[in-house]
């Protein structure tokens, strides 16, 4: 696979001195820039980001899903489920409760962000921490990537154009939030994570440009 990396060009210039006619024409200054695969229309997530000279970062904790749920018994990963979405924390079919407290964390995140001033569009770093739902001998990323593309690398690179993406079995349809960012990102399956009941943590880095 041939990766794009459209970082900036350095001239290197051997003997005299180019004159200003001969001068290439400076590229602007960025903030960040996502060094993508290409030729693929929809990528998930970005190989790398490069980062501009001034450019400031915000990082969070590691943050994982609110507890939303009263019906469901504390500590137990349906109390996390976001009754607001899934009416009586009733998931729908194929929808796991990895990918419900996905979106749960997404969420928080993105409003962790608008305090700040940031959106998700400037999230360039992701590490996504993930533990087995109960009686699962693995992580479910597969539910763990159908709520990251609710949030995030849902267009199409090429068109422009949302790209639909599935919740569940259901037939894919609009995103959650269209957002074209493609961070670089991690993800891993751990033994356990700090709140009982989460399957679930997620950390990003913010880049933005000086204030």
């Amino acid at each position: 696979m041939r990766i794009s990396h459209a970082l900036p060009a350095i001239a290197l210039v051997a003997g005299c001195a180019a004159g200003p006619a001969d001068a290439a024409p400076a590229e602007p200054p960025f903030t960040a820039r996502a060094v993508l695969p290409d030729g693929e229309a929809n990528p998930m997530i970005a190989q790398g980001v490069a980062l501009g000279a001034g450019a400031e970062i915000y990082k969070t904790s590691g943050i994982g899903p609110t507890q939303l749920n009263a019906a469901a018994a504390e500590g137990t990963p349906e109390a996390f489920i976001d009754t607001a979405q899934f009416a009586d924390g009733v998931l729908p079919a194929g929808v796991t409760i990895t990918e419900a407290q996905g979106m749960n964390v997404l969420r928080a995140i993105q409003e962790n962000l608008e305090l700040q001033g940031l959106r998700l569009e400037n999230v360039t770093t992701m590490r996504v921490f993930l533990d087995n739902a109960p009686g699962s001998d693995r992580a479910d990323y597969a539910g763990w990537n159908r709520a990251y593309r609710q949030f995030f690398a849902n267009t199409n690179l090429q068109s422009g154009d949302t790209e639909l993406v599935p919740m569940g079995s259901a037939e894919p349809s609009a995103p959650l939030v269209r957002n074209p960012a493609r961070p670089s990102r991690f993800a891993l399956e751990v033994q356990s994570l700090p709140v009982p009941g989460w399957l679930v943590e997620v950390e990003v880095d913010a880049v933005f440009s000086p204030r």
